[in-house]
């Protein structure tokens, strides 16, 4: 049986909270803008205590609002962690456990991957679905990765769909994916349906490779650890603030609950053209890794007059917690069998249950250098498993937050308890397991993954002395796991 792991709650001050009822009252439930970065990490921003990022837009929305400090994805990959955040169930449930369409199997892998899904199940009940049967209208701008024909948005609950035109060459002058053009199809939705309730989903392309922005804002942003990542993260930023401006123009500011969070944490390794983007320190790690530089995201929310502002919450939560909290705080029912539980407490200054432990499983190989992995936290405590060879890792994250130490043979008792709540989970959720390469190279998976050890990757000074030095890796794994389709 899986053990009930209660984690400690942060009751926030109610000062400034109207009575839970008072919107009841009024014209219409509030609005919901849900803004998605792509690949943003957890410390990019100027709130989350990044010096050589510009993001004024987003640090006062968090000046305005509540931000969280210690908020997770379901996954470190973005189509898996996009299910789990419209859905509130785990990926492992959704047979969804990697980017589609997925990496094919090679010789310096030792495990296959599972067959996943190839799109988001339409039986699978989202976020959309709920509002919409709620009396809300909504429209998907932007990224969508959870399937092709007949799998689109407006099949998923979306009243419209808007994709857009990325331009990622060097020359883009936008800011590299049509951030402007995302923002504009956005304000026009928000503008035409000022006059009823609506979830604006807003899923920008950046700041996931390839990156372009504007010369002028790549030198102003020279002394930054990689100065072309931080002009995207401007860029942005800017796209940000110019609906936040527009929700305020329609008078729409008191009625609407904005949240701002990223897919997965930051690439941390080159990547195609790329230097490294970004660095997610102190946490280990990055995109396609289990441990926290991976896993941990920003997450801000706001609702004047019901959240009170400046803020920081530090209990966990993840994004599959998302759709129910949002529910909850519009009074709409959940669909039963959620993976995720409602924060909305935390959110308002209520009650607020204690937590259970959090679950990950990540079957795959990826593109950053990621094994197949399963991970569980409770309360401080962290253990990740290697599915490769069984092997776990266990880690105090209130005393190593960089996960540095492996505490496994100090506590053998707690690693084997939590190793089994880990496998309790995965049988609970009908998790897909990985089976044995019979074309396993061992001498190219060492090459790979063992002498080049990129999941402990320190940042240099600047992203582009760090290059040249993982150049033959990048070779190498670029050969060893690039998919046919190089989406990520």
């Amino acid at each position: 049986m899986i053990r009930k792991i209660r984690f400690a709650t942060f009751p926030l001050a109610s000062l400034l909270f109207l009575p839970a009822d008072a919107w009841a009252a009024t014209a219409r439930p509030p609005n919901i803008v849900l803004i998605l970065a792509d690949d943003l990490g957890v410390n990019d921003l100027g709130c989350y205590g990044r010096k050589d990022h510009r993001t004024p837009n987003l640090d006062r929305l968090a000046s305005e609002g509540l931000r969280f400090t210690s908020a997770y994805a379901a996954s470190s990959v973005c189509s898996p962690s996009r299910a789990a955040l419209l859905t509130g169930r785990h990926p492992a449930r959704l047979h969804l456990t990697t980017f589609l369409p997925g990496r094919p199997d090679k010789p310096s892998q030792k495990l296959l991957h599972p067959q996943i899904r190839q799109e988001l199940p339409l039986e699978e009940r989202t976020l959309a679905e709920a509002l919409r049967d709620g009396g809300y209208v909504s429209a998907c701008v932007g990224k969508w990765h959870l399937g092709g024909a007949n799998y689109g948005p407006q099949q998923q609950g979306f009243d419209t769909a808007f994709a857009g035109h990325a331009n990622t060459t060097p020359s883009a002058t936008e800011g590299g994916k049509g951030e402007y053009e995302l923002t504009a199809r956005a304000e026009e939705f928000v503008a035409a349906h000022r006059d009823q309730p609506f979830f604006l989903y807003l899923a920008h392309n950046n700041p996931h490779i390839p990156l372009a922005a504007r010369a002028d804002l790549v030198e102003q942003n020279r002394g930054a650890f990689n100065p072309l990542y931080a002009a995207v993260v401007e860029t942005l930023d800017d796209s940000v603030g110019r609906l936040l401006a527009r929700l305020d123009s329609l008078g729409l500011r008191d009625n609407t609950i904005v949240i701002f969070t990223s897919d997965n944490g930051g690439l941390h390794v080159p990547e195609g053209r790329e230097d490294p983007p970004t660095h997610n320190t102190p946490f280990r790690a990055g995109k396609g890794f289990i441990y926290e530089g991976g896993l941990r995201v920003p997450l801000i929310i706001r609702w004047p007059g019901r959240i009170q502002p400046g803020k920081a919450e530090s209990e966990p939560v993840v994004n599959t917690d998302l759709m129910p909290t949002l529910l909850e705080l519009v009074r709409i029912s959940q669909p039963t069998g959620l993976d995720g539980s409602s924060f909305a407490g935390l959110v308002t200054g209520g009650s607020h249950k204690g937590r259970r432990a959090f679950f990950w499983h990540i079957p795959h190989y990826t593109n950053q250098g990621g094994r197949p992995a399963g991970a569980v936290r409770e309360a401080d405590w962290k253990l990740v498993e290697n599915y490769e060879d069984g092997r776990v890792e266990l880690f105090n994250l209130a005393k190593d937050p960089s996960e540095a130490n492996d505490l496994a043979a100090r506590e053998p008792a707690r690693a084997a308890a939590m190793r089994r709540d880990l496998a309790a989970w995965r049988a609970s959720v009908g998790a897909q397991e990985n089976s044995a390469n019979p074309d396993f190279d061992p001498s190219l998976h060492t090459r790979l993954y063992v002498d080049v050890d990129v999941s402990r990757l320190a940042p240099a000074l600047k992203a582009a002395e760090m290059t040249p030095g993982l150049a033959s890796w990048r070779k190498g794994m670029d050969s060893a796991v690039k998919p046919p389709d190089s989406r990520k």
